[in-house]
Order: structure tokens, then sequence, then C-alpha cells
């Protein structure tokens, strides 16, 4: 190579832009996301984003989910407003939904929530009625009655009717699902993986965010 074309070509290669990481990723409509069928109505405080995950006990990928979520979630900026909601698509789910909101509403979710994945995709329990999943709630040293009677109360009736309809009018198909301020919804099979889907909710968080 002569000087003269080194001295061209040199300078030419570092104005040349870098590829692969050094570029941020950039995620379209339709291919990595998607609207929602219709605008959900959310109930994230003024300026905030708010992200929900669709999930179910029974699912094996919300399971196989529910780690790195915790991790994620911890690190989210105080702008985001992050919470699950359970998806009812079938009767067993709607238990397993019941028992979320009264776990909820008893301040006992976090002494049941990853025990429940747990018994049922690890210790392989059939927790898909009222009366089984409520002989779990009760070796977990909770008041079965008291429980019981939290499950048929107004405030999580109305709660999981609200996630049924969620799950109903959001345009999702399956879960594990992310909605971002009601109006954009992913999930694994559209992003690509599991790790691709958190990626575009990060994504959608600052597009957010920037509006």
């Amino acid at each position: 190579m002569t000087n003269l074309l080194k001295k061209l070509l040199i300078p030419a290669l570092a104005l040349m832009p870098l590829s692969g990481a050094a570029i941020a990723t950039e995620f379209e409509q339709g291919d990595h996301y998607a609207k929602t069928a219709e605008k959900l109505t959310t109930s994230a405080e003024d300026g905030k984003v708010e992200v929900i995950e669709l999930f179910s006990y029974s699912c094996p990928h919300c399971f196989r989910l529910e780690s790195q979520i915790s991790q994620w979630k911890a690190d989210l900026p105080d702008y985001v407003e992050f919470k699950q909601v359970p998806a009812v698509f079938r009767d067993s789910w709607l238990q397993l939904a019941r028992v979320f909101y009264a776990a909820e509403e008893r301040g006992e979710l976090e002494q049941l929530h990853e025990k429940l994945f747990s018994a049922i995709h690890v210790d392989k329990k059939r927790l898909d009625t009222e009366d089984r999943l409520l002989d779990f709630v009760e070796d977990q040293g909770i008041d079965r009655d008291a429980f019981e009677k939290t499950m048929n109360s107004f405030a999580v009736k109305t709660r999981v009717k609200k996630a049924l309809i969620m799950s109903q009018t959001s345009g999702i198909t399956g879960v594990p699902a992310m909605i971002v301020n009601g109006e954009y919804r992913t999930d694994a099979s559209q992003a690509g993986s599991l790790d691709t889907m958190v990626e575009v909710v990060d994504y959608l968080i600052e597009q957010e965010r920037a509006q």
C-alpha cells in the first residue's frame, strides 16, 4: 500500500460507524412489539411509565422468567411502575388469580409467590382447584378460613374481573407477556426470546419516557 493510499484510507476508516454492541439496539413495531388491541387504562402516577407482566403460575416460561424479572425490577428507575397481573384464559388460571390477589390483599404475596411457582413446576403438584390451593395455603402456615374469606371478597372478585378483561382485550395470546403504558405489548415469541422480550420492554420504557 502506497503512503498516499494509507493517508486517504486510514482517516476514512476512523470515520466509519462502529457495528454490533457499539450501536444502540433498535426494535421495530410489528416485528418485536405491537400495539395493544385497544388502549388500556393505566394506574401509574403522572410522569411515570407503567409496565405490566401478564403471567400464570402454571406457565413454565413464566416460572423460568421469574428470577430474571425479580432482578430486573429491582434495578428499574424510579419513573417506572411495575406490577404483575395474573392472566386468565381458563378456569384453573382463574383460581390462581384469586389466590394471587387474596395473598396481595392480605400482605402474604411475598410469602406465597415463589412457593406457588416451585410447588407447581418443581414439586409437580396439581394446584388447579380452590380446595387444593387452600390446602397448599394452609400448609404454608396461613389461616385457611381467613384466606378463603379473602378469596371470596368483593375486592378480590373485582381485581380478578379486571385481570380477565385485560387478558381478553390487550391482544395477548399467551404468557409471559409485557404491556407498557397500556399501549404496547410484547412476548417472547414476538421478541425472539425471553431475554430479548425484557430488552424490548427497556426500549419501550425509554421511548415512552422521552415522550
